[in-house]
């Protein structure tokens, strides 16, 4: 018989996805949980990639509720809104993994599979997981947040300049996320590097989600054509997902 996706965490793994965050406080508590039941995935336990991700994810997102909080954005009704539809797509695609469904994306698929290891890495992991989440999901849940709020992705706008703020919170977080994945070895030549290796992995993030907040421009303009739309949303995963396999092969252990 095949054994359960979560093993014995199954039915606990399934309890929570069948919940769906509809603020920000609602996703940070949601993705606390799911990292509890993560942990207890066996055979790596806190050790799997995904737990990897999931860590970086709530970090990021525990930040974005803290400037929501403080009012630090122009807009916080569309940052919160981004923030839910942001999340319900990687929950989605892990309601979807655990329940066997072929509407899983290819680039998350990629990721569940090496959750029994053995030579998943935990830098490579969490990378491949921000891939996923921005390279994929991110222009759909941007699409998504202003047909919900009744206005359109335009440059320079209050909602571009918030969500490039959010470029401002990775680039505070990644240092000390980063090094949380580091061997004590790596941590030496990291600390030789100076900041080098924080400079260059700020600068891609800024730069993926430049290419999200366009791609959503495009997908925006033709959201109505749902063939256009299955195309462009099959070119990405597509293109997602030769990424993620990258990252995940033995080249992405440059990276730790």
């Amino acid at each position: 018989m095949t054994q359960p996706i979560w093993g014995p965490v199954q039915q606990e793994m399934s309890d929570l996805l069948q919940r769906h965050p509809d603020d920000v406080p609602g996703v940070v508590d949601l993705l606390a949980q799911v990292q509890v039941v993560l942990c207890r995935v066996p055979p790596l336990l806190d050790s799997n990639p995904l737990a990897d991700f999931n860590r970086l994810y709530l970090t990021i997102t525990e930040n974005v509720l803290e400037r929501l909080y403080a009012g630090k954005f122009k807009d916080p009704a569309f940052l919160a809104r981004l923030d839910v539809e942001f999340a319900a797509r990687y929950f989605d695609a892990l309601r979807y993994w655990t329940e066997g469904s072929p509407a899983c994306p290819g680039v998350w698929a990629g990721l569940f599979t090496r959750i029994p290891g053995p030579d998943a890495r935990a830098l490579p992991s969490a990378v491949a997981g921000v891939n996923a989440h921005i390279n994929f999901d991110l222009p759909f849940a941007l699409v998504t947040t202003f047909d919900h709020l009744g206005s359109d992705p335009v440059d320079g706008s209050d909602q571009h300049h918030d969500y490039l703020q959010v470029n401002d919170i990775f680039a505070e977080e990644i240092p000390g996320l980063r090094r949380g994945y580091l061997d004590r070895w790596q941590l030496l030549i990291d600390t030789m590097n100076g900041d080098l290796d924080d400079w260059w992995q700020g600068e891609m993030v800024e730069y993926t989600r430049n290419v999200a907040w366009r791609n959503a421009q495009k997908i925006w303009a033709l959201r109505h054509d749902l063939s256009a739309l299955d195309k462009e949303r099959r070119r990405l995963d597509h293109t997602a997902t030769g990424l993620g396999k990258l990252l995940l092969s033995p080249f992405g252990s440059f990276l730790q």
